[in-house]
C-alpha cells in the first residue's frame, strides 16, 4: 500500500488559518460578509483535505454552514479544520470559526461549516483517498455523524 493510502488520523489533516478582517471584508454595517467567511472555510477545508489525501482536492459541496454571531472589522478570524470522514474519493471536513477581539483578547465561536471535498488525480478525475483512523471517542462520534449525513444524502438522491 502506498503511503498516500495508509489510514490517517484526523490530527494529521488538522489545519489552522488566521486572518484579520479589514473594511473591504465587510458591509456598510461593519459586519464581515458571509461570503468572506465561506471563502476562508473553503480554503481551510481544502487544505485539510489535501493534507489527508496527498492530492489536489476540489469542493463538491458546502453541506452546512451555521452563523452563530457576526464578525466585526478588526477582529481576527481563526479557522480550525480537520477531516471527519472519508468515502472512496471524497472527504468531509469540519471547520470551526472563532473571532478574536485583538484589543480585548477575547474570543467567541462564530461559525461552523461542513464541506465535502473530492480528491483528484493528474487528469482531474476523482481518485481514492486514505481511510480515516479516528483515535478518540470524539473523533469516532464526529465520523459516525458524518457518515450518517453522507448516507442521508445518498438516500435523498435515490441511491
Amino acid at each position: 500500500m502506498s503511503d498516500r493510502l495508509r489510514p490517517k488520523a484526523p490530527r494529521e489533516s488538522r489545519t489552522e488559518l488566521a486572518e484579520i478582517m479589514f473594511p473591504h471584508h465587510a458591509n456598510v454595517m461593519g459586519k464581515v460578509f458571509g461570503g468572506t467567511i465561506l471563502e476562508l472555510c473553503d480554503k481551510a477545508g481544502g487544505t485539510a483535505a489535501i493534507r489527508h489525501s496527498g492530492r489536489i482536492c476540489v469542493t463538491a459541496r458546502i453541506d452546512e454552514v451555521s452563523f452563530h454571531a457576526p464578525v466585526e472589522i478588526g477582529e481576527m478570524l481563526q479557522l480550525a479544520a480537520s477531516v471527519t470522514a472519508v468515502g472512496r474519493t471524497s472527504l468531509e471536513v469540519a471547520v470551526r470559526v472563532t473571532a478574536m477581539n485583538v484589543r480585548a483578547g477575547t474570543t467567541r465561536h462564530t461559525n461552523d461549516c461542513f464541506l465535502t471535498m473530492v480528491a483528484i488525480d493528474d487528469d482531474g478525475k476523482p481518485t481514492p483517498v486514505a481511510p480515516l483512523a479516528p483515535e478518540t471517542d470524539e473523533e469516532r462520534r464526529l465520523e459516525a455523524a458524518a457518515k450518517a449525513r453522507m448516507a442521508a444524502r445518498r438516500k435523498a438522491r435515490g441511491g
